[in-house]
């Protein structure tokens, strides 16, 4: 009982550090990017007081962290009263801070695209699913034979083509061509379905491969043996037996992947212009200077990536009673 919760405690300190270290980095790449919020909100034809209102009201005048560095003075201490600090400050109360542009709270701003993405995620790794376990198990079943040839090439195929030429080839394919469903957009049911297609592609590849991998690894095991020999067909054998745990290590990449597509779903949101946290993170927060959006945003993808890989473990650990033991 000590172990566990001594384990939990250090998974816990793991998973804020890495929080702090993400936000932090984030803030410091912000700070770096030429331009500032003020110049790109208010235009080209803001004036110089316009400028200093803005700053003001949103304390960019105020130094950006501890310390500042400037190559005639050298390091210099800003103190407490920093944006760094306030920040973080606000984000222990559940505070995101105010947007730049729309001076409306962050927090709401993202929590109304947020379910948004957890939905093409969600499907995504439905198709990829609906997609791998078949192939990969007849490709598994059938090493080194015509199916198996087929499986892999397709899943080379799959893990070659980045989603930024699946996605336009399915709009110009579906959408212009046979005109099932509309080239972008999310306010019906079918608008997910191409999206989904596209990120879910990829993934299915990675998880066919790995489906093949733990089937031909299983059916090499004493208990596949020795249920060919109580006389179980092999279909029985396959699906009953070989697929139930092959599919352990297959729960690890599912849950890795879950972080990887929300982050990398920002690709596609842009493309089928699909409103969720990656288009609202691409277009208001970075392509506005809206800092306080980009970490927010940044921060909710953290939280989500390390949750999915703390539930991943978990369920790892319920499948798989040796690594209970051990």
């Amino acid at each position: 009982m000590k172990y566990r919760i001594l384990n939990i405690l250090r998974q816990l300190a793991m998973m804020l550090l890495v929080i702090w270290t993400v936000v932090s980095l984030v803030t410091l790449l912000i700070e770096l990017v030429p331009g500032t919020p003020a110049a790109v909100i208010l235009g080209e034809t803001a004036t110089p007081e316009q400028i200093e209102n803005f700053n003001k009201k949103h304390g960019l005048d105020r130094p950006a962290f501890f310390f500042s560095y400037s190559t005639e003075s050298g390091f210099a201490w800003n103190g407490i009263d920093n944006r760094y600090a306030d920040y973080w400050s606000g984000l222990l109360r559940g505070d995101l801070g105010m947007s730049f542009r729309t001076d409306r709270p962050v927090r709401d701003m993202i929590f109304e695209r947020y379910p948004a993405t957890i939905k093409l995620a969600i499907a995504a790794m439905l198709v990829a699913i609906g997609i791998a376990i078949p192939l990969g198990v007849l490709a598994g079943s059938n090493k080194n034979k015509f199916i198996d040839n087929a499986a892999s090439f397709v899943a080379l195929l799959g893990i070659s083509l980045p989603t930024f030429v699946v996605g336009p080839f399915l709009v110009y394919l579906f959408a212009v061509n046979l005109r099932i469903f509309a080239p972008t957009g999310s306010a019906n049911p079918e608008d997910i379905v191409l999206p989904a297609v596209t990120l879910g592609a990829a993934l299915s590849a990675i998880l066919t491969r790995m489906v093949r991998s733990s089937v031909i690894e299983e059916l090499g095991e004493d208990y596949v043996r020795t249920a060919r020999a109580k006389g179980l067909s092999e279909r029985m054998v396959v699906y009953k037996h070989v697929l139930k745990n092959g599919l352990i290590p297959v729960v690890t990449i599912l849950g890795l992947q879950l972080g990887v597509l929300l982050a990398g779903s920002i690709i596609t949101e842009k493309i089928f212009n699909w409103q969720g946290l990656g288009l609202l993170l691409l277009e208001d927060g970075i392509g506005k200077r809206d800092y306080r959006l980009v970490q927010g945003c940044v921060l909710v993808i953290s939280v989500t990536f390390i949750v999915a890989n703390s539930l991943t473990d978990f369920v790892y650990r319920r499948l798989d009673p040796r690594i209970r033991l051990s």
